[in-house]
């Protein structure tokens, strides 16, 4: 029998499966390629963000703070307004008692975790100019200019891949000597009834600077 949450699920991402190719994402400058991994320069954007308690199961989680970010975009805000949908989904860890940033690393040793799920919002929109939630476990964020690896992967968008992926961006960046100024984040661009080889997943991690 179908969960309330994969209902859910289903049509967050069948929203994104209507136009995937023509959604809005984020606006970047690749300056260094290496076969999968690309260092991104990425301009600066507006997310619509939460976090969940990862007390039971990753994907639990993942589906909550799905529910939460497309209630905020179909309305559930100040304006009434609906938001138009854009690419990718983000996801990273965070821990109890740290302010949410997806660009600054765990550093200290609780062990209370959380998945933060994340919406870029239209370009249109500024942090001054988007409309608020009416949910207050959803808050929006600007995201800085920054630099980032990204490895990118098909496949199903599990945490045992981001976690596989994750280890082999962390060795290659490793390996040039490059410095890692951020946790790691997951992007996923395809609803998940698309074919696993044709899905578009990546790790991405914030850096000091890009190969020679």
């Amino acid at each position: 029998m179908i969960s309330k949450y994969s209902k859910i699920l289903s049509i967050i991402f069948l929203v994104l499966s209507q136009s995937a190719m023509a959604l809005e994402k984020p606006e970047y400058q690749v300056l260094y390629e290496d076969g999968r991994i690309e260092y991104r320069l990425y301009e600066p954007y507006v997310v619509a963000e939460t976090k969940v308690a990862l007390d039971r199961s990753y994907n639990r989680a993942s589906n909550q703070g799905f529910r939460r970010l497309f209630q905020y975009i179909t309305g559930n805000n100040i304006a009434d307004a609906d938001i138009d949908m854009t690419a990718p989904v983000q996801m990273a860890m965070a821990t109890e008692g740290e302010e949410i940033a997806m660009t600054a690393p765990v550093q200290n040793s609780v062990t209370d975790y959380y998945l933060q799920v994340a919406f870029m919002l239209p370009s249109k929109y500024t942090l001054e100019s988007a409309p608020s939630p009416l949910d207050e476990n959803v808050g929006l964020r600007q995201i800085p200019g920054r630099l980032m690896a990204v490895v990118r992967y098909s496949g199903r968008w599990t945490e045992s891949n981001r976690e596989k992926y994750e280890v082999r961006l962390r060795e290659a960046i490793e390996q040039n000597g490059i410095e890692i100024l951020s946790e790691a984040e997951s992007a996923a661009y395809n609803p998940p009834f698309t074919p696993p080889f044709m899905r578009r997943n990546e790790i991405m991690l914030e850096v000091s600077t890009f190969p020679e």
